[in-house]
């Protein structure tokens, strides 16, 4: 039993530490180097899920209407909302019908209406029977009139860059799926490509900030350059439109972005050239939960469509575990190392704490303590300077407010982190809930402007 578990504390280590060395700038390859402009625009179709999204919808639209690239399109797809998010969008929009027909190539739920902007003739509105996010994109992929498919959530805003920075990188003929780089909107600035603020957000936030940096700058950038990205961030998600339409389209699951992320990589597992990359230039900002409860949900969420994806993939996965970077991570990493290893660590603490009271309980303490410590302090650091590296940093007066919420991680996310992965991976044989985070309602663009 010693033996195991210490192979599994090995793990617990050794892939964070891989991730970090191989994040640096000198592992960069050159095909991540965007060193030529594309000759021309290609078409962008922006697809954007709206269920009861009142709160945030005028700051989606007030970003999406004035981009600059010129040849995109915004469709918005109205899943049955119970709210006023219809007739904000009515509102904003001054919608009317449009004679666009979609594909039939996707199922979804009944389409009621597809309709034009007339004050911003690039924007368009499906409005349609309730079938959750996944269906919701599959009726967008329909409507779709573009080459390139971005898929963003309601309370996304893509910086003006991003769209070029996705162009160039798409000319890439073998590259058919991209995530974007995603900061936190409470976070966003005046300069949203040179800086980021703490100053106005809670400390809840602070850290999920710097888990963003973690995630995006050193796991993301690793698992790029090792061809095994398993997660395309639903905030942000690039694909060719004809690939999408290959693999079927998006499952109906709680995880879809975990999913179709696989789903590619199972499409293109007998191409060896065709890729799925992380593009850090094309940045956007999401917004976060500011308070436990809602980062609970969305947290037990993201666990749940983890499961979901093991248990669905368990073919794929363990047929490539050794041939394909994407499966060997996903399993042995992310599952064994990242979740079956939390509850192991966690019986042998309370185990002991048993059968050895009280010394060997609080040997196994103290050391799992200083382990996450030292280790949380180097990542932390880690990230925020290699968020440098790629031209976003804290002013000097957030410093303070940057090391109190290095702590707060260190000593306190990080042990919520591990009752959410155990939490959620029960949950998830007993009900498959979204659990919606409830939106602020902030208005960001103005916000912006006087956070510096």
């Amino acid at each position: 039993m010693d033996f195991y578990s210490l192979l599994l504390f090995s793990l617990c280590i050794v892939f964070p530490v891989i991730h970090l060395i191989h994040s640096l700038p000198w592992f960069k390859r050159q095909t991540e180097k965007l060193k030529f402009p594309a000759k021309e625009d290609k078409g962008i179709s922006i697809l954007i899920p709206c269920y009861n999204e009142q709160g945030i919808i005028d700051t989606s639209i007030f970003s999406m209407k004035s981009l600059s690239y010129s040849e995109y399109d915004v469709i918005y797809i109205n899943d049955g909302s119970t709210d006023d998010t219809m007739l904000l969008m009515n509102q904003f929009l001054q919608l009317k019908p449009s004679s666009k027909q979609p594909l039939r190539k996707i199922a979804h739920q009944k389409i009621l209406g597809f309709y034009q902007s007339e004050l911003y003739p690039n924007i368009y509105v499906i409005d349609k029977v309730n079938g959750g996010k996944a269906d919701s994109l599959n009726a967008g992929i329909e409507l779709a009139q573009k080459e390139l498919v971005i898929t963003l959530d309601a309370d996304t805003i893509l910086t003006d860059k991003a769209l070029p920075v996705v162009n160039d990188a798409f000319e890439d003929e073998n590259v058919v799926a991209a995530g974007g780089m995603v900061h936190v909107l409470q976070t966003k600035t005046a300069e949203p490509l040179k800086s980021l603020s703490l100053l106005r957000a809670n400390l809840l936030v602070s850290v999920q900030a710097l888990d963003f940096l973690k995630a995006f700058y050193i796991t993301k950038m690793s698992l790029a350059r090792f061809h095994a990205l398993a997660i395309i961030s639903g905030a942000f998600g690039i694909f060719k439109k004809q690939v999408l339409i290959e693999v079927g389209g998006f499952r109906t699951t709680i995880g879809e972005d975990i999913d179709i992320t696989l789903r590619i990589h199972r499409h293109i597992s007998n191409h060896k050239k065709k890729k799925i990359i992380f593009i850090p230039e094309a940045v956007c900002y999401t917004e976060l939960p500011e308070n436990w409860k809602d980062l609970f949900k969305q947290r037990i969420r993201w666990q749940k469509a983890f499961i979901d994806c093991v248990i669905h993939f368990r073919g794929f996965l363990g047929k490539t575990l050794f041939k394909k970077p994407v499966s060997f991570f996903y399993l042995i990493e992310s599952f064994l190392a990242g979740t079956i290893a939390a509850y192991v660590m966690t019986g042998l603490i309370v185990v002991n704490g048993m059968i050895h009271p009280p010394s060997s309980y609080m040997d196994y303490l103290l050391f799992f303590f200083i382990y996450i410590l030292i280790f949380g302090l180097i990542y932390d650091l880690a990230a925020v300077r290699m968020s440098r590296h790629y031209g976003i940093s804290f002013k000097k007066r957030e410093i303070p407010k940057l090391l109190v919420a290095i702590l707060f991680d260190v000593l306190i996310y990080r042990l919520a982190t591990m009752i959410f992965i155990m939490y959620g991976s029960i949950a998830y044989f007993f009900n498959q809930n979204w659990n919606k985070v409830e939106r602020t309602g902030r208005d960001y663009q103005t916000d912006s402007e006087t956070a510096a």
